[in-house]
């Protein structure tokens, strides 16, 4: 029995490290337990990390399978946190945050599907839908600013910790930060479990295909300006989403949320990674935001420029990024055990 157990460990070790869901599990396990071992402002910083995260992820559902890139998601993400903060004012006889969270969905997904429908339409692609999805987060950014006595301009917006409520009964704060932890990895697996499913439908094998060869898709007679919309609704829905949590967990969003430096952060995050696994797009997000959070505190002026010579030598050594590294080790290890055997 003890034999049969020490051989079944590194075969399972192997199983969950060679797949996608695997790791994942053995991801969220550890980012589960890591409140048991640690406490104080790591706890606090991880959440609004993993919904940097989600972002993340939205995005590599855009630009890893659909193969259209977005810097837009930023925009839509700050959206989602003002939105949060209004509904924290604006919204008195039932529970706010039920109310940013949903808006914020319903807003961020609303308007990429409107702004892809024209773009796609149009057949805008490459470079000018970049510029385009640019020029929203700028906008987003300017409109905070200016609308100073709904926004609070350049001093921001603070948003209360939000409580979780049914009714009589269920009433639970999450102001504390490991009950608002478990919360936040409680939405990142929700959303990680429903991307993986809607990747492994029909949805998801057209946009790689699209991704492949859009022309061919088009000539299969499939709506190809449809599936981009959706996918762009999709991602501006979850980024927004996401936006509405960061915002109530940081307690603060801020015009500064929208810049294009951001924007741009959350490309580098899922070109890291490698954009054709959402798992490693969330995961990069996380350690590219720890790393940032520490090298700027340690070295204010410079570390922007170990980001980008990180990001310039994954592009050239590892062109899909860890993820894509990691698929060619076990691509290259699987052809030696098969020429061994």
């Amino acid at each position: 029995m003890t034999a049969a157990l020490a051989t079944l460990r590194p075969s399972l070790a192997r199983h969950l490290l060679s797949s996608e869901d695997g790791a994942a599990i053995l991801a969220f396990g550890l980012l589960a337990g890591l409140p048991i071992l640690v406490s104080g402002y790591l706890i606090y910083i991880l959440p609004q990390y993993m919904l940097h995260g989600v972002m993340a992820m939205s995005l590599a559902l855009l630009w890893g399978r659909g193969g259209v890139l977005s810097f837009g998601q930023a925009g839509f993400y700050t959206i989602g946190g003002y939105t949060m903060g209004l509904a924290f004012h604006w919204v008195p006889l039932v529970n706010p945050a039920y109310v940013g969270m949903i808006v914020s969905f319903v807003v961020g997904g609303l308007l990429a599907a409107v702004l892809g429908y024209f773009l796609f339409k149009a057949g805008v692609r490459s470079a000018y839908f970049v510029i385009v999805t640019l020029a929203v987060s700028i906008i987003v950014r300017q409109v905070a600013v200016s609308q100073s006595q709904v926004t609070g301009g350049w001093n921001g917006m603070y948003i209360d910790r939000m409580s979780l409520t049914l009714g009589p009964w269920l009433n639970m704060s999450l102001y504390n930060d490991a009950p608002m932890y478990y919360f936040v990895l409680a939405v990142v697996v929700a959303v990680y479990v429903a991307l993986r499913r809607l990747l492994a439908a029909k949805f998801g094998k057209v946009l790689v295909g699209i991704r492949d060869n859009e022309d061919r898709v088009l000539s299969l007679g499939f709506n190809v300006s449809y599936y981009k919309t959706a996918a762009f609704a999709v991602a501006g829905a979850l980024s927004a989403f996401a936006g509405s949590l960061y915002g109530t967990n940081a307690g603060f969003v801020a015009p500064a949320l929208a810049d294009v430096n951001f924007s741009t952060e959350v490309v580098v995050w899922v070109a890291i990674g490698g954009r054709s696994s959402l798992l490693s797009a969330f995961l990069a997000a996380i350690a590219v935001s720890l790393l940032s959070n520490y090298l700027s505190a340690l070295i204010p002026a410079y570390w922007p420029l170990i980001l980008g010579t990180l990001f310039v030598l994954v592009i050239i050594f590892f062109r899909g990024g860890v993820a894509g590294a990691i698929e060619r080790w076990n691509r290259g290890r699987l052809a030696r055990s098969a020429g061994h055997g």
